[in-house]
């Protein structure tokens, strides 16, 4: 009995689906905010800068709000259901999985809606961002209803040696070198995430000029590769090592893919089809490896961890927004090029907000983030290796 304690039984497929379903609304208005807020507030007459100040502002409150929401919950959904160190990184991948389903959601909505809707006055501008924001948030609540139904409340009352679970105070973390590196390869992570996702449409269409199509089908690939590597990471079995290869992997094809993005001329454009593949195989790589190092931090001390996504999640918004505002407030050219006629040097030697944001910004916190990662030392929650399938049929 001991033995089967200390080695708990993988998840079952179902209640991993119910799990990544759960976070569908979150991410499908995350999308829009990343993906459309900017792009909204310029439409409607604000200045970049303006438009900057609107997304930190918006930053700021969501970060203190997840801590005090933290704090009141204080239980952390993926530890608490499980304590199979494989089945935690099985239910992150699941919810990365749905992630990428949630922004094509989104993109399927706003083609639906910019087909619908045709921009003639500002009053038709307002209502296409207006009705993809009702219909997002309609489909979102749908997939938290399936959540509801299906995710039994969470009771680990004890842990694997039948001690009861006390109350850990927030200075037990700082004492923890892991806590550093895992927030900052977790922030990183989402830096490299979040900040190419708000200025990909601005660089498809300004720096490439490519059609008008290209700033939906462009990252259309990029979450339907992330999707599909998300649901293949979930047939590994998962130890520290592995996370950390696995996530060095990601960040290596994400410098590369900088590299390219940022030299690469409006007469080669179509190559960006071919970038958004491997960008959207790194993003998998690197999203759902850097959340599950959260849940090797946090192992067993399931009360009081609340604080760490809490915290972390904190640290991610509040520097994605100064990213953003960075960017925005400093660069000129969220705006069309002037002079469309210079096409073959003058694109490579301009350097506008959106090709740093794309290009310079991911690639340098995904080479942080992958020396970060080496330094780690994350130790299987386990004496011996998980050897169980990681899902239950």
């Amino acid at each position: 009995m001991e033995d089967e304690d200390a080695f708990p039984k993988p998840l079952g497929r179902q209640a991993v689906f119910y799990y990544g379903v759960g976070h569908m609304l979150n991410d499908i208005t995350s999308a829009c905010w990343f993906t459309y807020l900017l792009v909204f507030l310029t439409d409607i007459g604000l200045s970049p800068r303006d438009a900057a100040t609107v997304m930190l502002s918006g930053q700021i409150a969501d970060g203190f709000t997840t801590i005090l929401a933290g704090e009141l919950i204080d239980r952390s959904m993926v530890n608490c259901i499980t304590l199979n160190s494989t089945s935690r990184v099985v239910l992150a991948s699941c919810r990365n999985a749905f992630t990428m389903v949630a922004n094509l959601s989104l993109y399927g909505v706003a083609l639906a809606v910019f087909n619908s809707i045709k921009p003639h006055t500002l009053v038709d501008v307002e209502n296409q961002y207006r009705w993809i924001a009702y219909l997002s948030i309609f489909i979102g609540c749908c997939f938290v209803a399936i959540f509801l139904f299906g995710t039994k409340e969470p009771r680990l009352k004890k842990g694997v040696h039948g001690k009861g679970y006390a109350r850990i105070s927030w200075s037990h973390w700082f004492r923890k070198v892991l806590y550093y590196q895992v927030a900052l390869v977790y922030v990183l992570t989402r830096l490299v995430t979040n900040v190419s996702q708000a200025f990909l449409a601005f660089y498809v269409i300004n720096d490439l000029q490519m059609s008008q199509s290209s700033k939906a089908l462009v990252p259309a690939i990029i979450y339907i590769c992330s999707f599909f590597v998300s649901v293949m990471l979930q047939e590994f079995t998962w130890t520290g090592q592995r996370l950390k290869t696995f996530y060095s992997a990601g960040g290596i094809l994400w410098i590369v893919c900088g590299a390219g993005i940022f030299f690469l001329p409006r007469n080669m454009n179509a190559f960006m089809y071919i970038i958004s593949v491997i960008i959207g195989i790194a993003n998998a790589l690197m999203t759902v490896t850097g959340v599950s190092m959260q849940s090797f931090l946090v192992g067993e001390d399931l009360h009081g961890c609340a604080f760490v996504y809490g915290s972390l999640s904190f640290l991610d918004k509040i520097s994605c927004g100064l990213a953003l505002f960075f960017l925005e407030s400093h660069g000129s050219d969220s705006s069309p090029n002037p002079n469309p006629n210079l096409v073959g040097r003058y694109s490579v030697g301009f350097f506008s907000a959106s090709r740093y944001g794309l290009s310079v910004v991911p690639a340098v916190c995904a080479l942080v983030g992958v020396a970060a990662t080496y330094t780690m030392n994350l130790n299987t929650p386990a004496p011996k290796p998980v050897m169980e399938p990681l899902l239950l049929a």
